[in-house]
């Protein structure tokens, strides 16, 4: 069993891949710390400088989490890394059982260029070439019978295999259809695979918001002593000092805010969460069904936001004011292949059970959803404010604890994943995350908005009103439009 730097700098081994090792002088000596390797002088510097306070480990960590910069070679290092967790160590296996080395980014795409990583590091080496027994499109079998499968991240991808080894690659920006934390139910999974096998997991990865399993790891773990954990965390040009001085200079100027995470591995400050778990729980009406049918006397309004399909969904919500409670009758969302007409008049049909003939869209709807709803008889208005104002107009029926919400998961997922972001005016603005959607929240949202009254805005000014098509009436009091029925 060769050790982890002898595998990195051997040109018979990884390092024919690798190529000049100078550039990856931190990445050795951070896993060289994490294997138990002893450490010298020189490399006791370079280790003081990305793991805090704590002393190097004298034994191999159970955990290895990387916070590193932009175009710091993660991604060539947890290929590295898997490779080697594959072949070059021993493996407590049953006889004619699989291991498994996993290797899990945050998209099929980022999965694919991985992969390419993990075999242009077996291809370069014929004595590393000699270990595969076959080769699929996204696994590699080794003649001693590990697999090194890589696949976009996923908690299904774990079950029912015998994982010897994970790395989580860009794990703070892994996304889910299914769940809002996607990074803590795959480690979960994970854990127990790991325990059996005495498997080493590594998280490598750019940090992004104050909020995950990364900065989690981080906040418990950066600087400790004495546990099976190491956490380090350094700039890009300190993981890889190849970088131009020029282009980081660029890229800072351009974004300082952006540049404290992307480059400097910085957890950004200014972005945060929307709603907190705690508000959005409170909010969630367990005793109910899914939709609550219409009741005679109640004035219900609707919201849409309208997609042509694509990764979009084509959403509504329906609801009404109870007293001072806001409750949200209806979500619905269509997604994948459809037949926008056909779904528009599902959604209408739905409507007129709940006697509405009037809807409100996102203000980014297309000319043609107008149209649909018009054509079925309905007054159809595009909300004059951006959903980014919407969430903000919506929030205070959370914080007052009004809001009551069906147990809708794809619903809650996203409001989960809503977040505030606070810019160098000093303006807030609330969005999905990079590669999130947000179709189910925004009509929510947006039927909320339309319930709540303006004082929550503490108005400071009423101007004239404004009338739209002979029907509703909006005013505008400090910025936000109120629609009244009549």
């Amino acid at each position: 069993m060769s050790e982890i730097d002898r595998a990195l700098t051997s040109h018979r081994m990884l390092g024919a891949a690798l190529g000049d090792i100078d550039t990856w002088r931190t990445w050795l000596v951070v896993l060289k710390a994490a294997f138990g390797r002893p450490l010298d002088e020189a490399e006791l510097e370079v280790f003081r400088t990305v793991a805090g306070d704590r002393a190097p480990p004298d034994h191999r960590m159970r955990e290895l989490w990387a916070i590193a910069g932009r175009r710091s070679g993660k991604s060539r290092m947890a290929a590295a890394v898997a490779v080697y967790l594959a072949l070059f160590q021993k493996h407590k296996l049953a006889p004619g059982e699989k291991g498994v080395a996993l290797v899990l980014a945050a998209s099929v795409e980022q999965a694919r260029t991985v992969f390419g990583y993990v075999r242009g590091f077996l291809e370069a080496s014929p004595a590393l070439a000699r270990e595969v027994a076959g080769v699929k499109r996204f696994e590699i079998e080794l003649r001693n019978g590990i697999v090194i499968a890589v696949h976009s991240n996923s908690y299904r991808t774990v079950r029912g295999r015998t994982v010897v080894a994970a790395v989580f690659d860009e794990v703070a920006f892994w996304r889910d259809e299914t769940t809002a934390t996607p990074d803590a139910e795959v480690y979960s999974a994970v854990l127990p695979g790991l325990a059996t096998t005495g498997g080493m997991l590594i998280g490598i990865s750019t940090p992004y918001r104050k909020l995950g399993l990364l900065h989690q790891k981080h906040r418990d773990h950066f600087g400790v002593d004495g546990d099976g954990v190491l956490v380090v965390q350094g700039a890009s040009k300190t993981f890889n000092p190849s970088l131009a001085d020029a282009t980081i200079a660029a890229q800072r100027a351009a974004d300082p805010t952006a540049a404290a995470a992307e480059w400097d591995a910085e957890f950004r400050s200014d972005i945060g969460a929307f709603l907190d778990d705690e508000l959005i729980d409170a909010a969630i009406d367990h005793g109910r069904p899914l939709e609550l049918s219409p009741v005679d006397g109640v004035i219900y309004r609707a919201f849409v936001d309208a997609a042509g399909g694509g990764p979009d969904s084509y959403t509504i919500s329906i609801g009404h004011k109870e007293g001072d409670v806001y409750i949200i009758d209806v979500v619905r969302g269509t997604s994948g292949k459809f037949d926008p007409q056909s779904v528009t008049e599902e959604y209408a049909k739905l409507c007129r059970q709940y006697r509405i003939r009037s809807v409100i869209g996102d203000n980014y709807a297309r000319d043609w959803v107008a149209g649909a709803w018009r054509k079925l008889g309905f007054e159809y208005i595009r909300s004059s404010r951006p959903k980014g104002a919407i969430y903000l107009e919506s929030l205070p029926v959370f914080t007052r604890g009004l809001a009551r919400l069906p147990n809708h998961a794809r619903l809650i997922r996203e409001l989960r994943l809503l977040e505030r972001r606070t810019h160098r005016s000093g303006k807030d603005t609330v969005e999905h995350p990079r590669n999130g959607h947000d179709d189910h929240a925004n009509v929510v949202c947006g039927v909320l908005s339309l319930l709540a009254p303006p004082a929550f805005e503490q108005p400071n000014e009423l101007t004239s009103p404004i009338i739209v098509s002979g029907g509703p009436i909006t005013h505008l009091w400090g910025g936000r439009s109120g629609i009244i029925e009549w």
